[in-house]
């Protein structure tokens, strides 16, 4: 693609805003306006989650604070577990979501999204990844997200599916 990546911390002083909307499109949505504004550039910006049908999508957008301050992830997913306990396989349905935000120099924002069906697994299994990928099982594969390799876990996940979206989007741009 005819883009250089820059990241936003190549800008002095620039910073994102706290992540307050109540969907995924929404705080994506806010990250990129902050960025566009300062760089006037093109820009993605990206919020996403873990959403389990059994706890009603939760944590979802969420994902990354549930349990509260002072969780890492081996804690949010032990969390994750106690709260799934009693919960049979069956009924342990999950997914990944992610949702780019894509803003152009003159303002025209467009959104895409990308998911990954799975479901929880009973214990973390995997060195990779990260956040919850040990107990995300992807049945297609047999695995966890954390025991993929990163070549796979390229071609599958929730952000490979969001990103081959927002590269068709960066294509159409003139």
């Amino acid at each position: 693609m005819p883009y250089e990546i820059r990241l936003l911390g190549e800008w002095p002083d620039a910073t994102l805003p706290e992540e307050t909307a109540d969907t995924y499109a929404g705080n994506a949505l806010l990250k990129a306006r902050a960025a566009a504004s300062l760089t006037g550039c093109v820009v993605l910006a990206d919020d996403s989650g873990l959403e389990v049908d059994a706890l009603g999508g939760a944590p979802g957008l969420r994902s990354a604070r549930y349990g509260g301050p002072g969780l890492d992830d081996a804690g949010r997913v032990r969390l994750l577990l106690d709260a799934l306990r009693a919960v049979p396989a069956a009924e342990r349905t999950a997914r990944f979501r992610c949702v780019i935000a894509l803003i152009e120099p003159d303002g025209r924002e467009r959104l895409v999204e990308g998911t990954v069906e799975g479901c929880i697994a009973e214990a973390p299994r995997g060195k990779g990844g990260f956040g919850y990928d040990p107990v995300f099982f992807y049945p297609p594969l047999g695995r966890t997200l954390a025991e993929l390799t990163e070549e796979e876990k390229a071609r599958v996940s929730h952000r490979a599916h969001a990103v081959a979206a927002a590269r068709r989007l960066l294509g159409a741009i003139k």
